[in-house]
This record gives C-alpha cells, sequence and structure tokens, in this order.
C-alpha cells in the first residue's frame, strides 16, 4: 500500500499513528534513560531579587549573551535559566531566576517562588540584587530573611548604581546580610570584583584537563513549539523526570527560551522549551515580541523541532502557520499530539479528519500521540526524534540516488511540455539538513511541481527520509547545439 493511501477504513495515511493508542497510553518512561545529566563540579551561581531589578540583565553580562530577555517590565522571567561564564581561569555556572516571593504565595507567583527555591538549594553561591534607585522595600526584608536561613554564601548586590555614591548603599546594610556592593548590571560597574569575591576559595580550572573525546555523540538540539499552553512545559518536566519548568493552566507562561540538558538512552540532548506563538493580531505586548524572536531563533537552531499540538483544542489555523515555518526553516520535525488521553473515540476520529485537512502538508511528518502530564508514550517521542534526526543527515550515494531517479523515471516519466518531453540524466546529494537532490538532465524547467512531488515522495520512500523536510532541485545541461544569437 502506498505511504499517503487511505487503509481500509477510508482513513487516510496522515490520519494513521505509527504505533497504537495501548501501545503508546502503556509505554513507561522514566529510569533508566530518563537521567538528567550530573552537575558538573563548577561552582553555582544563583541570582534572586524581587522582580525589575536587574537580574536577567546581570545574567547576560555574567554569561556574555544574549540568552535572557530583558525589558522594563516586572515579572519577565519565570522559569530558571541556566548559562555558564568565566572570570579569568575560574569558569562558573549562573542561574537566573524569576522574581522571589519567599512568603506565601498562589498562582503564577507560587511557581516562580518555587523555582526560586530550588535555585537557592542548588547554589554554592547567591547574589542577592536589589535596586539603588527604588531604595530598600519590604520585599527586600523578606527576601533577606529567606536567605539568612538558606545556608548558602550571600553577597548583597545593589544594582542600578551608576553615577550614585556610597550613601545609597547605606539603608541596605539593615538587611543584615553583610557588606552591599553597589554595581551596574547594564554598564559592568563593579560586577567583575564581586564576582571575583564570590569564587574566591573555589579551585582554578586545570590546564591538564582531559581533552573532549572526538568521537563522543554531540548534544541533540531539540526545540519544542506551539500554541500557547499546549504542554510544551509539561513535556518537558515528564522527559527530564522533575518539576523544572513552571507548567501552568494559563497560556503564556513561558516567555523565554530556556535550555534544559538531559540524556536518554545514553545519548545527550539538549531540550529548549519555547514561549507559545499567537497570531500576529494578538501580540501586542513588547514583552510577547521578544518571545516570538527567541521562538524563531531556537527553530532555527534546532536539529530537530517537535510541534506541541494540544489535541483537546482541535487544530488551529496557527499550527499549520507554525509547522510551516519550520518547513521553510528546513529543519527535522515530529508532531506530538498532547493529551490524547482526554479525548473519546468520536473526538479522535474528527481529529484525524481535521489533521489530514489542515497538516496534510506534513505527510513525511511522524505523528506521535502522548500524554505529557501521565507521561506516555514519550519513549516513541524520543524514537521518532532520533529518527527524523538521522534522516535530516542521512548521506545517500550518487549511484544509488541515480538509479532510485531512473526507476521513478521509468514508472512514471514527466508530463510532456512545449513539444517535447523533459529527460531526467542523473542525481547527486547537494546538502544535508535537510537532505537536498540535484537532478540534472534536459529541459528539466519544463517539470512542473505536481512531478516534483512525486519524486518527492518516490526518494522518500526509497531512502527512508521520514521526519524531514526534503528538497529538490533541477539543473538543465547547456544545449551545446543551440546558436549564440549574440553572436
Amino acid at each position: 500500500m502506498k505511504a499517503d493511501a487511505p487503509d481500509e477504513k477510508g482513513v487516510p495515511a496522515l490520519c494513521r499513528f505509527s504505533e497504537s493508542v495501548s501501545d503508546i497510553l502503556t509505554s513507561p518512561v522514566g529510569p533508566p534513560w530518563a537521567n538528567r545529566i550530573e552537575r558538573t563540579m563548577l561552582p553555582v551561581i544563583a541570582l534572586v531579587g524581587r522582580p525589575n531589578v536587574g537580574k536577567s540583565t546581570l545574567f547576560n553580562r555574567l554569561t556574555r549573551s544574549r540568552d535572557a530577555i530583558v525589558a522594563d517590565y516586572p515579572g519577565l522571567t519565570r522559569d530558571r535559566q541556566y548559562g555558564q561564564g568565566r572570570v579569568g581561569p575560574r569558569p562558573y555556572l549562573v542561574v537566573d531566576t524569576g522574581g522571589f516571593e519567599p512568603v506565601k504565595s498562589e498562582g503564577i507567583v507560587q511557581a516562580m517562588a518555587g523555582q526560586a527555591e530550588l535555585a537557592i538549594e542548588e547554589a554554592d553561591v547567591v547574589l542577592f540584587v536589589c535596586d539603588a534607585r527604588a531604595g530598600l522595600t519590604p520585599h527586600d526584608a523578606r527576601i533577606a530573611q529567606r536567605l539568612r536561613v538558606s545556608g548558602r554564601k550571600v553577597f548583597l548586590l545593589v544594582n542600578k548604581a551608576e553615577g550614585l555614591s556610597d550613601v545609597a548603599k547605606a539603608e541596605f546594610y539593615e538587611l543584615g546580610l553583610g557588606e552591599p556592593y553597589l554595581i551596574s548590571a547594564a554598564h559592568g560597574q563593579g560586577v567583575r570584583a564581586v564576582i571575583d569575591l564570590a569564587l574566591e576559595g573555589f579551585p582554578e580550572e586545570e590546564e591538564d584537563e582531559e581533552p573532549e573525546d572526538p568521537d563522543a555523540p554531540k548534544r541533540l538540539k531539540v526545540t519544542l513549539a506551539g500554541r500557547p499552553n499546549a504542554g510544551k512545559s509539561t513535556l518537558i518536566n515528564a522527559l527530564i523526570g522533575e518539576e523544572r519548568l513552571i507548567a501552568f493552566d494559563m497560556p503564556g507562561t513561558t516567555r523565554d527560551a530556556i535550555k534544559v540538558d538531559f540524556e536518554y538512552n545514553g545519548r545527550p540532548y539538549e531540550l529548549v522549551d519555547t514561549a507559545g506563538l499567537r497570531k500576529k493580531g494578538k501580540v501586542f505586548e513588547a514583552i510577547e515580541k521578544f518571545s516570538v524572536v527567541k521562538t524563531l531563533q531556537a527553530i532555527d537552531g534546532a536539529n530537530v523541532v517537535i510541534l506541541v499540538i494540544d489535541a483537546k483544542n482541535g487544530i488551529a489555523d496557527h499550527d499549520a502557520h507554525i509547522a510551516g515555518y519550520v518547513l521553510e526553516s528546513g529543519r527535522a520535525l515530529v508532531v506530538a499530539v498532547n493529551k490524547w488521553d482526554l479525548m473519546s473515540e468520536y473526538e479522535r476520529e474528527m481529529f484525524g479528519l481535521e489533521l489530514e485537512r489542515k497538516l496534510h502538508f506534513l505527510r513525511w511528518a511522524r505523528m506521535i500521540r502522548i500524554s505529557a502530564l501521565k507521561r506516555n508514550g514519550l519513549n516513541h517521542l524520543m524514537k521518532a526524534v532520533d529518527e527524523a534526526h538521522a534522516a535530516a543527515y542521512r548521506k545517500i550515494p550518487t549511484p544509488k540516488l541515480t538509479r532510485a531517479l531512473l526507476e521513478a523515471v521509468e514508472r512514471q516519466q514527466p508530463p510532456r511540455a512545449r513539444g517535447g518531453r523533459p529527460k531526467p540524466r542523473f542525481a547527486h546529494q547537494g546538502g544535508s539538513n535537510p537532505p537536498v537532490i540535484v537532478v540534472h538532465g534536459n529541459a528539466l524547467e519544463d517539470i512542473g511541481e505536481s512531478y516534483r512531488r512525486y519524486l518527492e515522495s518516490f526518494f522518500r520512500e526509497k531512502f527512508d527520509l521520514a521526519g524531514t523536510p526534503l528538497r529538490i532541485e533541477f539543473r538543465t545541461k547547456d544545449n551545446p547545439f543551440v546558436k549564440d544569437d549574440k553572436r
């Protein structure tokens, strides 16, 4: 049966999934494959403070990156964001956190406080960031009380102090955390001196450190994309086996692109959680516009993209727009149909028809039904990710491609055009990720889009290229017998 042919019940191929429901909804996930990567012996520095005091600006300076979104907007950061930096011979890990409210709270504020608490627990040094312009606040006092009993080494930083004298730090002695240090994260004032103090006592990096094994597998970058509230953060938490990201029943919870490292079957991965993409007309806040840019950058930098679809709420046109962007960027793709366990048999049938109608251009992508909340189907999902990555980087010898091309032409020749028939002669691979197949011959400029799709389908089936876009280029050989009219 052809890959796109309906089955005996008349269900189109795109509506059929790779595994049975019983296999997927009973597939285990957990140890030993879902182990997180052991934390390195680098000192860990956590940035803690109330909202909008400049923690993300300081994070970007310490990591010499632009990984954290920075804007004059309170509560922008919510999840923990990790980065690596270095001062002279001393490398370190730095953790950015959201606005910390240590007293009893609820909703998204409580979830953000939980993330900050975890950062404090795993930190060797805590940098408590306050705002010199706003002065000492009761909120700062509550955080200081929590840090005094944490048992961690704490440095009190008074940020936004550019142009201010030492008088600006006087009131912060009241917190009882020792000497306040005036800094300016935006301009770099005083930052180097504080980090030198924070890293005192930690060993310097050894010069004779063993080089990395060139044969070791490289970390596979997997970006999760989709609409808001589709379950992307919940899926990452299920994969790594801990509440690493805030998963809240509210669209727009994730605003930044958060990177998480973990291992599966001995292979290292970097999972990137992204902000949910909404329709352009519904993106009003400047913060959301920054989030969209970060999401598109994460898709461009990925090896494989997992498009997470909320099956319970159906497929929106915007899901197709996101898939179209992934297709244009040439990234390998796996579609994770989440919340499948919440649907009735009738809803599943209707969803299959909707899938065929709105995502018909993704016939080449694997569709995996999962339940991120119940951690069902995740083994099949990671297997599909590996297969899609392998297909995107597959090397196909020229003789095999040429034989496959001639076999495809013998089975179905190109339609006639302008009184003649295009004649494909041979093919070779012109690139990977996505695979590019270059077809040479005569009069190939007359080949239409339908025959291009036929060749694409034929090559996919012949060389097992499911899970990755495939691009076919036609190059016509110049006819030496055509006279040059310009002579």
